[in-house]
């Protein structure tokens, strides 16, 4: 009995999610809607992204082989209809950016090889070398054990390809439509540039080096899992031999996308969930060293890796999410700057606070308007003993009600002389004169 109530909060939490998540959809079938909307849509620079993603496509399609024309023309076709629908446009638009990492990935087998570098063999071991003192990598793979085998594994060869769908899934359920906009577009991004890295700057892995030695490499030569091959002897299978001896990228090494997605997850979730911060990044330490234990990686990739999703994590969270938890202005429907995140007085329009502004604790401020007609006010001791006043020097503004006016907020500009104890200060000082501001305060 205790148990089904121990559980029946998690599974309400996830319903009324879950419920909620649904109701926020768009479940229009209607291309016209799209249509709509992309009539009413201001055009502003940044919307070019979607002419790269389009040349970027048709140079793909241009060169894949498999499918071949003109079978391959349904997959813009399908596409495009996934992007007309709203019910559909709704995920596939924000995921182009996967999409193209996709396309990219796949394709890339069908550049011919008189257009493409030559494949670095010493590049990386020699690196890690100058770098770290020793190959690391290599160290980590003399010494191998069934356990060992599957504590790798795991990480490596099965929640790396499961975890950023249920991060996603998580963050459609329980934050802001933002997060996950954010997380797909930074996800697929990251990817499209470490593929692109690849290619360009192809370079063995570890296994080849066990294999081949330092010979030079041809793009003939096929995948081979490295050290899951022990994975697939222990279960009595070929999965992983199939699968990585079909890789449309044999040589991308540099940088390691398993560290790269296991960084850019950590991110994400010590962000959004503060809690579980822990827990993802001892399985981000573990995924680091499953790399090398199975002779995929060299630490030098792991670390280019980690770098990449560090330096896409920063660069592509919006200020609507930079808060904790991520919900700081999401949730209230607009960015807040610096000055009311922290409840500062505002900057001054064209430029830096001047003095005038930190004096307006004494009324000193400077008249910024001319439409506001002066009168002489009165400086009023700090002391709350005195009953009297010290007729000011100079006429200036009225004073603010609640610490306000003219736009700025000085609900926070404490004078010093209220940080001092009453018995410490005699009646009528104030540390701000009308010289200035005097340190150590003496008394009048």
């Amino acid at each position: 009995m205790a148990f089904r109530m121990s559980l029946s909060g998690p599974v309400r939490t996830f319903l009324t999610a879950f419920s909620a998540a649904v109701g926020r959809l768009d479940k229009s079938l209607s291309p016209f809607d799209t249509i709509a909307r992309l009539r009413a849509h201001t055009f502003v620079p940044s919307d070019a992204i979607y002419v790269f993603h389009l040349v970027l496509a048709v140079f793909w399609l241009t060169i894949m082989q498999v499918p071949s024309f003109p079978s391959k023309l349904l997959i813009p076709i399908l596409f495009g209809l996934g992007l007309l629908i709203p019910f559909t446009s709704q995920f596939f638009f924000p995921a182009i950016p996967v999409f193209a990492w996709l396309l990219a990935f796949y394709t890339n087998r069908f550049i011919p090889a008189d257009y493409r570098p030559s494949v670095h063999v010493f590049l990386l071991p020699t690196l890690e070398t100058v770098l770290y003192g020793a190959n690391i990598s290599d160290i980590l793979t003399r010494f191998t054990h069934p356990i060992l085998d599957l504590l790798a594994w795991l990480p490596y060869g099965v929640i790396h390809y499961t975890f950023p769908i249920v991060l996603a899934i998580f963050m459609w359920l329980f934050r802001p439509p933002l997060a996950l906009k954010t997380w797909a577009k930074t996800f697929g991004y990251m990817n499209l540039t470490g593929v692109c890295v690849q290619i360009l700057l192809p370079c063995a892995a570890p296994w080849y080096e066990l294999i081949y030695g330092l010979t030079p490499a041809t793009y003939g030569i096929a995948g081979s899992p490295g050290g899951l091959v022990r994975i697939d002897a222990l279960f009595s299978g070929d999965g992983y031999q199939r699968a990585f001896g079909s890789s449309p990228l044999v040589f991308g090494a540099f940088p390691s996308l398993h560290a790269a997605w296991a960084t850019l997850g950590a991110l994400f979730v010590s962000h959004f969930w503060k809690g579980a911060g822990r827990i993802v990044w001892a399985y981000v330490g573990v995924l680091y060293w499953s790399t090398m234990y199975l002779t995929h990686h060299y630490l030098i990739d792991v670390v280019g890796g980690a770098c990449l999703a560090t330096t896409f994590f920063y660069l592509f969270m919006p200020d609507e999410l930079r808060g904790v938890g991520g919900r700081r202005n999401a949730e209230y429907g607009g960015a807040r700057s610096k000055y009311e995140q922290y409840d500062l007085e505002s900057r001054r329009p064209g430029g830096f606070m001047g003095l005038d502004d930190f004096a307006s604790d004494t009324g000193e401020s400077a008249d910024l308007s001319d439409e506001v007609e002066e009168e002489n006010i009165v400086y009023r001791s700090p002391n709350p003993s005195t009953g009297g006043s010290v007729p000011h020097s100079s006429s200036k503004k009225p004073p603010m009600q609640n610490g306000t006016g003219n736009g700025r907020s000085h609900r926070h500009t404490a004078s010093i002389a209220s940080l001092i104890r009453a018995d410490e200060r005699s009646e009528g000082w104030s540390p701000i004169g009308n010289k200035g501001f005097s340190f150590p305060p003496v008394t009048r």
